[in-house]
């Protein structure tokens, strides 16, 4: 995936969630241990996710390409995000946003 495209797949997610009633609290989070696309709150839910962009499926869905791997080391940034922030007492989920030639697809409680 060239750099442009995760861009332009990060900004349509953004909007997706944005247009869903999501508000965004932070795009791009990077701690000293890896980043996260997309944090947003949904009512009292903070939701962490993971956007994935492809323009075909000759390597797979792209929401295929979230290993258990790159789940934990989702969770382990979100826990750093949650104290820095004293969120520790609010619920939270993991969605993944897979698209697909533009289509959009929003995997909530994906892992």
């Amino acid at each position: 995936m060239s750099n442009l495209q995760g861009v332009k797949g990060e900004l349509l997610a953004k909007q997706f969630l944005i247009d869903n009633k999501y508000k965004i609290l932070e795009c791009n989070y990077i701690s000293q241990i890896g980043e996260i696309d997309i944090i947003a709150k949904q009512k009292d839910v903070i939701v962490f996710v993971e956007v994935k962009s492809r323009t075909s499926t000759k390597f797979g869905f792209p929401c295929e390409s979230v290993t258990k791997f790159k789940q934990k080391k989702i969770k382990d940034i979100a826990s750093i995000f949650l104290i820095q922030n004293k969120m520790l007492n609010h619920k939270c989920r993991f969605d993944v946003i897979d698209i697909l030639n533009g289509k959009i697809t929003h995997i909530t409680n994906a892992f």
